[in-house]
């Protein structure tokens, strides 16, 4: 049987490990991808030393050179991909709206936004050479203008314009992506409120939780939904 082949950006720690463990326990070929070369490789080996079948690529998503190395590797490797995984992101400044300036907002937007746009379109050729392409993008409910407004979370969540503004656009990005690409499976995951370096591991979903939108996302069928936004319970509001 053909093993699915997948690559996971931004996989060294927190949600992108916990995706690349489990996907690989699936008996799939997962591509670690991160830029920190050292612990990429670490955390590969960790999962190569248990039996699975992990392969660490650099990959830096602010870096066209990067990502296309990363691509010649997979196509020399694997010769297509299965899935693409955009999780890599970063926070983002947090001054408040009227304090915020555009050199502020530029590394997170770069990070966040040019990333996926970046990386899907390196990895599009070899998304086309597959049976049953699928990308998921790792979104966030902070992105969800549906959400955000909605009063009973009035308070909780200090304004800011760059983490919540990347994870909208990217939403948008989602939805402009399935609308084009037919034949692919393209949708938008809210992993919900998960303990990982990004909150300070003040999340209070442990990180498998926190994947269950993302596999289920990268494993749904061909008769399965494209061009929606989904967290653990299902399709949730943009």
């Amino acid at each position: 049987m053909t093993k699915t082949i997948a690559l996971v950006t931004g996989a060294n720690k927190g949600l992108g490990r916990e995706t690349v463990r489990r996907l690989a326990g699936s008996g799939w070929r997962v591509y670690l991808a991160a830029r920190d070369t050292a612990r990429g490789e670490a955390a590969a080996a960790e999962f190569t030393a248990a039996g699975l079948d992990v392969r660490f690529v650099a990959l830096d998503v602010t870096s066209d050179d990067s990502v296309a190395a990363a691509a010649d590797t997979v196509k020399a490797e694997a010769g297509r991909l299965d899935v693409l995984i955009n999780n890599a992101a970063i926070g983002g400044p947090r001054t408040a709206p009227g304090d915020t300036r555009p050199d502020d907002l530029r590394e997170v937007f770069e990070t966040n936004v040019f990333g996926p746009i970046r990386v899907t379109g390196a990895f599009l050729p070899l998304l086309r050479l597959s049976q049953h392409p699928r990308i998921v993008m790792v979104s966030s409910g902070i992105g969800s203008i549906a959400t955000i407004t909605d009063p009973k979370w009035a308070g909780l969540l200090p304004p800011a314009l760059g983490y919540p503004s990347t994870k909208a656009a990217l939403n948008m990005l989602t939805v402009m992506y399935a609308s084009e690409l037919d034949g692919m499976k393209v949708n938008a995951v809210d992993p919900g409120y998960t303990a990982t370096d990004l909150n300070g591991h003040s999340g209070f979903q442990t990180v498998t939780e926190g994947t269950d939108a993302i596999v289920a996302m990268a494993t749904v069928d061909r008769d399965g939904p494209s061009g929606g936004f989904f967290d653990r319970a299902g399709a949730t509001s943009w």
